[in-house]
């Protein structure tokens, strides 16, 4: 039987790390990449703090105060609104309007990034799909659709085709990124997602039992992968569909997975960057 992992003493030397969320008790990150850290030995431990939306700006000039903290992961209700709190940002959660974790630098500068997208495409490659030339059809055009949509045109999809409920929001999408990557052929599409390597479900339907479908299972077909991005239930309606239909399917956990590891290692590299100012004579 294995013996469980340990955490880290805390001590004046523990870099932290922090999520920031109103409500707070919800949060599963600081356990998973506490538990991250202490099977890899690092002197470094997440807290959460429940800050609400009145008072975001007041704390976020605190936590630059902190120099011993190195960032700190964004969620509900705050992800839109700590965008203009940081000093520089990257260029998918400029293009979502949106950070999801911010690295506070040495000088107390703050850093944000949108990790939505990194962490789908990583969990695909994880599972040894290769998004690179690749057609896609994505289902949604929300925060999580926006970043996933960059992480795949940055990953070298041939074709990103976006398909929406609301299809002034899917052209808008695709004109964003039509100026950015100008080697991927975007179009907005319908509900049908046949002709697609990859199909994606970047909404929230599957959520709830009486949830329609995202795009018309019925032109589906055995050599296409269908991907989610919604963890519980773990096997939603579309997934259940995609593999009745002979498709090879790609669950939403992954994605999560593989975002805790890029936040612990842009907090990381934080750390090493604190301990290298703090060396400089």
């Amino acid at each position: 039987m294995n013996k469980p992992v340990l955490p880290q003493a805390i001590t004046g030397h523990t870099r932290l790390f922090a999520i920031v969320a109103d409500p707070i008790h919800h949060v599963k990150t600081p356990q998973e990449i506490n538990a991250l850290m202490a099977v890899r030995g690092d002197d470094r431990v997440m807290v959460p703090l429940h800050i609400g939306p009145e008072q975001l700006a007041e704390a976020v000039q605190g936590l630059r105060a902190l120099r011993n903290l190195d960032g700190f992961v964004v969620t509900v209700p705050h992800k839109g609104a700590m965008l203009p709190l940081c000093d520089s940002v990257s260029p998918a959660a400029a293009l979502v309007g949106a950070v999801n974790v911010v690295r506070r630098q040495a000088d107390g500068r703050l850093h944000g990034d949108m990790l939505d997208g990194l962490g789908f495409v990583a969990g695909l490659r994880r599972a040894a799909i290769e998004p690179a030339g690749k057609s896609v059809y994505l289902a949604g055009a929300g925060g999580a659709a926006q970043a996933i949509a960059f992480a795949l045109a940055e990953a070298g999809v041939a074709r990103l085709t976006i398909a929406n409920r609301t299809r002034a929001k899917a052209q808008g999408l695709v004109e964003r990124l039509a100026g950015l990557f100008p080697a991927v052929t975007f179009a907005v599409g319908s509900a049908d997602p046949s002709a697609h390597d990859l199909v994606v479900n970047a909404t929230s339907m599957g959520l709830r039992e009486d949830d329609d479908y995202p795009c018309d299972v019925q032109r589906l077909g055995r050599e296409q992968i269908v991907a989610e991005i919604i963890m519980q239930p773990e096997h939603t309606p579309l997934l259940v569909a995609a593999a009745e239909r002979g498709c090879r399917v790609h669950l939403g956990r992954p994605m999560l997975q593989c975002q805790v590891e890029l936040m612990a290692a842009a907090m990381s590299a934080a750390s090493e960057e604190a301990r290298a100012a703090h060396a400089q004579p």
